[in-house]
């Protein structure tokens, strides 16, 4: 009597088991460089978003926001006596026209950047002839920069920003 030949079961070949173990595998390293890869994302842009933030033009807004009444009277006394001020600037040279019932020997200037607080700067004008003040810039200035100008005394202020209209070019930069 013959033996039947019984065929050997074939293994289905979409179910192969492979032989390498799963991290020398391309899929599972492919799974996981997927949210890797967002993780890395936010901490970039975290890391942007605190090195690059942008600056609140006073620190002390708060208390600034309780004094606005006091700088509101400051800037009515300066219309009271008349006080009015144009700014031109030149290179790095601001030149002031103080017009009004005063004439003070010297006044402060606050210049502010409208978004970099650390670029922020005051300089002292002092006298050049009757009713005009100049002084240095350390900075050189831009339109839209806000001035505000404060008696030494601090009994009037008077504040502003600055246009290309106040802006003089120099013959040297032409």
């Amino acid at each position: 009597m013959t033996t039947p030949i019984i065929p050997k079961p074939q293994k289905d070949s979409r179910w192969q088991e492979h032989e390498e173990p799963w991290y020398q595998q391309f899929w599972p390293w492919f799974l996981i460089a997927l949210p890797g890869s967002v993780v890395i994302a936010g901490l970039s842009t975290l890391y942007i978003a605190n090195r690059y933030s942008d600056d609140l033009v006073v620190d002390s807004y708060y208390k600034d926001g309780l004094a606005i009444n006091k700088e509101l009277a400051k800037q009515a006394i300066a219309q009271e006596l008349g006080i009015t001020a144009e700014i031109k600037v030149l290179d790095r040279r601001a030149q002031v026209r103080l017009s009004g019932d005063l004439s003070p020997e010297n006044f402060v200037v606050r210049f502010s950047h409208p978004l970099e607080a650390d670029r922020d700067f005051s300089v002292t004008l002092s006298t050049v002839a009757p009713g005009l003040y100049q002084t240095e810039l350390p900075a050189k200035l831009s339109p839209n920069w806000h001035w505000t100008m404060e008696a030494t005394d601090k009994l009037w202020r008077l504040d502003g920003s600055l246009s290309s209209a106040d802006f003089i070019v120099s013959e040297r930069s032409e």
